[in-house]
Parts: C-alpha cells; structure tokens; sequence
C-alpha cells in the first residue's frame, strides 16, 4: 500500500501536477499563450481577413481557411507542438528548476547590487514610490530583457547552440503553440542570464531611488507585456500575414518578421532576431522588413530535417545527438592531422578545418 501511495504522491508531484499547471496556465494573463490574448490575436486576425476580403486580396473562402484550416492546426508538426506544450511543463519541473537551482545561489541578486554601493558611495535618499517611477521602472526592465532575449536568440544560431534551437525551428507550419517547442537547455540559459542582467538592473535602478521601486502592472502584469501581448503576438507563430510596414518595424517586430524570421529561404536566414521590438535588428545589422503583399514562405529548416523531428523524444534528444557529431574524438583529430600533413592542400584544409579546431 504504501509503495502506491508513494507513486501516487510521484505521479501528483512530476507528471499530473505540472500538466495541470500548465493547462490552468492558458487562463494567465503572464503568458503569451493566455486565452485573453489568444481571442485578442485571432480578433485582429479576423478583422484583417474581412478588410482583405472586402478588396478581394484573399482568396480564402472563410476565416478558418484564412488563418490556416484544418491543413496547418491538424499539421502533425502543429499537432506535436501541442503535445509538446504539456511536456514542457514536466521538462520545466524535473529539469529546468533543478538545474536553475544549483546556480541560482552563486548568483548576485538586486539586494547584493544595493549593499554594494551602499558601503561604496553611502546610502541614498528614498525618493519614494509613484507612478512615473513606475512606469520608467517597468519600462526599462521590459527593454533590458528584449535586448537580452535579442542576443541569446542570436547566439542560439550560431554552430554549437544552433543544435538545440533548431527544435524551434523544426517546425513546419506555426500555431501559437509553437512558441512553447523550445528546448529545455536555451530555457535553462535564457532564464539564467534573465536572472543575472535583470538582478543588476533593479540593484542599480533601486539603489538610484534609494529603495525598491515596483513596476507598474495591468490586470497584474507588467504593463508593457500586457500591452505588447496584446497587439497579436500570438499570430507571430500562425499563417496569418500581418506587416505593420517598414516605418514601424524598424522599431516593432511585427508577426510577418517573425515568420520570415523561421523561413527556410536563404534571404531571410539570420533575420528579425527580435522578440518585441525590432530596433535591436535595426541597430546590430539582422533587420529585414515586410510590406502589406504576403511574401510567399515556407517554414522550416529544410528537407534533411523533416524526418527527424517528429516525435516528443527526437525533440528532447536529437540535440545531444548533434552536438556530439560535431565534437571530433582524441583520435579522430590526430588522424586529420596526419592527413592534413600528408596532402597540405588549401582545399583539404579548408575541408577539415572544422576537425582540426580546438
């Protein structure tokens, strides 16, 4: 009896718990993926689809077809995502907080950040809460994650992190769910290094006004969040082609940037790394703007990777198994050495550059 009582108390904590949490989830307004914001989206998607339909720029023959139909949210790699989603949730518990957790010590907090310059320069006047704070508060803490997620998305492009981020864009036609399909180890390093800027930000932010500053919320989130979320985020993973033209996206990232961002077309790799706004694309070279005319896209990362990402363990395993393609072994590594000493062509060398790297 008690063996079944501890694997139910197993079960309640690691699998049914978590999946719960994340299925209640949808009704959070901290999310992306909340109801409210889902209706939000799909409103301002509809509202495009009638004004398109009324100038004849469509050819879809009803909503459901506009956004997609059966052809995209019945997709087995939509379908997969929606698995995943609810798989994450137990990843997140057995693996993401743990991991986090052995870190998260050795980590400065604001606190730290506070006391720090407090015996440096002296303690500061407490200039006391209120609204303007608050929003300049909320304001930059919105701006120093959107640069943060700019550069970890980028560096999850480059060769060895690509492994891992190439989960995200395995996926060959978007829903909202897509934005969940993330590997648990770009969460590990994305929440890690949120941890580390935006613990030095509100330590030098707060020790400036003298004490903590809350940030301004609506409806208990943050408001720029709220308002950003708000503006059909949840279309950035879906068919529906939404520019909001070159002016804006210069500063805003709009929901056809960010499916040209997952297009497997050679002229939009390594564009719109942007999570929010665009000006990040803008200023550091990655910035490629839309216009009101849907370009033709298809997603994914090529025909090499449709078979390949088809079920919940090749989305969790098939990284590890890449990574360890791309490390050469001890012999292995003499053995293109001698080779490389033996036929000294620029040509050969180029060809095991890659080996011959430390």
């Amino acid at each position: 009896m008690d063996v079944f009582a501890l694997l139910y108390d197993y079960l309640i904590k690691w699998v049914i718990g978590p999946v719960t949490d994340q299925f209640f989830g949808i009704f959070d307004l901290n999310g992306r993926f909340g109801i409210v914001f889902l209706c939000l989206s799909y409103s301002i998607a509809y509202g495009l689809y009638r004004f398109r339909q009324s100038r004849g720029l469509t050819d879809a023959r009803s909503f459901g077809q506009f956004i997609g139909g059966r052809r995209v949210h019945f997709h087995r790699s939509a379908l997969l995502d929606y698995r995943y989603y609810f798989v994450r949730a137990i990843l997140k518990v057995a693996l993401v907080l743990p991991i986090v957790g052995l870190v998260d010590p050795y980590v400065l907090r604001s606190g730290d950040y506070i006391s720090f310059f407090t015996h440096l320069w002296g303690a500061r006047v407490q200039v006391g809460e209120n609204l303007s704070l608050s929003l300049l508060y909320g304001l930059g803490v919105f701006l120093v994650q959107d640069f943060i997620h700019y550069w970890v998305h980028r560096a999850f492009h480059s060769r060895y992190l690509w492994a891992f981020h190439n989960v995200h864009h395995s996926a060959l036609v978007l829903v909202p769910a897509t934005a969940s399909r993330i590997h648990f180890v770009e969460k590990i390093v994305e929440k890690l290094i949120d941890t580390v800027c935006l613990g030095a930000y509100a330590g030098v932010f707060w020790y400036a006004c003298g004490g903590e500053i809350s940030r301004y919320t609506l409806f208990g989130v943050t408001y720029m969040v709220f308002i950003l979320n708000s503006l059909a985020a949840n279309l950035r993973h879906s068919h529906v082609w939404l520019s909001f033209g070159p002016v804006v996206e210069h500063v805003l990232n709009s929901p056809a940037q960010h499916q040209i961002h997952h297009s497997d077309a050679p002229r939009h790799f390594n564009r719109n790394f942007g999570t929010n706004l665009s000006v990040w694309d803008w200023m550091f070279g990655t910035l490629y703007v839309t216009h009101s005319t849907p370009e033709p896209l298809k997603f994914g990362t090529g025909e090499q990777d449709h078979d390949r990402y088809l079920t919940l363990y090749s989305l969790i395993v098939t990284p590890f198994v890449d990574i360890a393609r791309k490390i050469p072994t001890r012999r292995t590594r003499e053995w293109a050495s001698r080779l490389s000493e033996r036929f000294p062509s620029t040509l050969f060398r180029r060809r095991w550059r890659s080996i011959l790297r430390p």
